[in-house]
């Protein structure tokens, strides 16, 4: 049987830039098997073993951030000035979660009784698959692995073929700094059928999936036909509300940060803007203004604020979404930018597209784009805001920018979103939860909750021999 070629090619070239054998039906047989072996003996280690372990990687990651921001750079295309901030900020969050597991995983006392110790035991759930996407791939790989490791699970991680590197370079960190062997495994693979046995296998204990809501509803499908946990975190269509009374030029600025940083290539990007209408015709121009300092351009010139999108496919979609929109009536009111105009003609270059006269009958405001889009709607006031917020299959995150905080929190209780922000957007705090409603996934990673998916209760009812 011929061994399947999986390719990584480059959004800034479109030519291929790695090269890995897919792994085969045998290697996702011996995968968990090996896993098993290493998760029995694993999870016999203290914590303090696990979080040692731990910081000694996390310390390795920091000393070799600069090489992994250009692997990066190369593979997915975001400008070479902010990857090296992904690796520190995926540290920063793995630390947290570190201090954190000194809680959350202790045992849990139960009421007192004289003759008996009674206790919860946060026990590791056995072999856990990862599979996580491209996009941020250090952050979203440490939301799951580091809990993972520090509640005593062996992990078996398959990437997303766009960052092929990353898996190699945290399990070759992770062996330096003393993980034992078959703790943490890898494999790559572009084969649905191959992907769905591994899935399938009954010694995976949980399946924690990011990516597409199709890949997610894939893996559900797939693990249905047994009794295992699946965690998904998918897509996403962000909303932002901007009211009367805020500072208009503040608010385009967090704005088209939050909407285009990473090329709108983040599932909690702002890809749906609502504007009140007292103030719609300012903020268009203020985002316009704005939008005139941003240069599109080569990833590798630090000076570049926006690279390529991930993919031709991806072009493709985001460019329909656009026309679509401008079809039915919206209009284009992008700036003048000699950049946008005159992109590298190479890559998957699509230039910021600021849309007016947006409605739900077009793509752009209903599908995720998951571009470089800032599509603007006009809004009589808090109701219709609230009411247009909601009308969506999706639920991650959504904004609220107003001078009146206590009127921001107040419309934020009737958001229906996993992480509602006031006059901030974009970032998911390692101190809270980060969890999708609706088609936006299941489960949670990050915080105190963001353990739960990685342990399983054991109830201890010790009694004292009768004298």
């Amino acid at each position: 049987m011929s061994v399947e070629v999986i390719k990584t090619i480059s959004p800034n070239t479109n030519e291929v830039v790695i090269t890995r054998n897919g792994a085969s039906a045998a290697d996702l047989e011996l995968l968990p098997k090996v896993a098993t072996e290493a998760f029995l003996e694993f999870r016999k280690t203290t914590l303090k073993d696990r979080q040692d372990i731990v910081r000694k990687f996390l310390d390795a990651l920091d000393k070799h951030k600069d090489d992994l921001a250009l692997e990066l750079t190369t593979q997915m295309g975001r400008p070479i000035a902010y990857t090296a901030k992904e690796v520190t900020t995926a540290i920063k969050r793995a630390e947290y979660l570190l201090k954190l597991s000194n809680e959350v995983l202790q045992d849990v006392e139960g009421e007192p009784e004289k003759g008996f110790k009674r206790f919860i035991r946060r026990a590791p759930v056995g072999p856990v698959l990862i599979i996580f996407a491209w996009n941020y791939p250090y952050l979203i790989l440490v939301n799951a692995l580091i809990p993972a490791i520090l509640a005593g699970n062996s992990v078996i991680l398959k990437p997303s073929p766009q960052t092929p590197t990353v898996v190699e370079q945290v399990a070759k960190l992770f062996s330096e700094a003393g993980l034992p062997n078959g703790v943490l495994q890898y494999f790559h693979c572009g084969s649905p059928s191959l992907m769905e046995t591994i899935v399938r296998d009954p010694r995976i204990s949980l399946i924690c999936f990011t990516g597409s809501v199709a890949g997610g509803l894939a893996v559900q499908q797939a693990a249905a036909d047994r009794i295992v946990s699946v965690t998904l975190e998918l897509g996403g269509k962000d909303p932002a509300y901007i009211r009367d009374d805020v500072d208009i030029d503040w608010a385009a600025e967090e704005i088209v940060d939050g909407a285009i940083f990473n090329s709108g290539q983040s599932c909690c990007s702002i890809e749906r803007v609502y504007v009140h209408e007292k103030v719609h015709d300012d903020f268009v121009a203020a985002v316009q203004k704005v939008l005139k300092g941003y240069k599109l351009g080569d990833p590798f010139d630090k000076s570049t604020h926006i690279g390529p999108v991930v993919s031709k496919r991806s072009k493709e979609t985001i460019e329909s979404h656009i026309q679509d929109a401008l079809k039915k009536g919206a209009k284009d009111v992008t700036p003048e930018n000699e950049s946008f105009q005159n992109p590298p003609p190479k890559g998957n270059f699509v230039k910021p597209t600021l849309l007016t006269g947006v409605d739900h009958t077009m793509t752009v405001m209903t599908e995720e784009t998951f571009g470089p889009v800032i599509p603007v709607m006009k809004v009589k006031g808090d109701d219709e805001a609230v009411k247009l917020m909601n009308d969506s299959e999706f639920g991650l995150t959504a904004s609220i920018w107003t001078k009146d905080v206590d009127r921001g929190y107040e419309l934020c209780e009737q958001v229906d979103a996993g992480t509602v922000f006031v006059n901030r957007c974009d970032y998911p705090s390692p101190d809270l939860a980060w969890t999708g409603w609706k088609n936006s996934g299941r489960g949670q990673t990050l915080g105190r909750f963001g353990f739960d998916a990685f342990v399983k209760s054991k109830s201890f009812h010790i009694k004292d021999y009768p004298k």
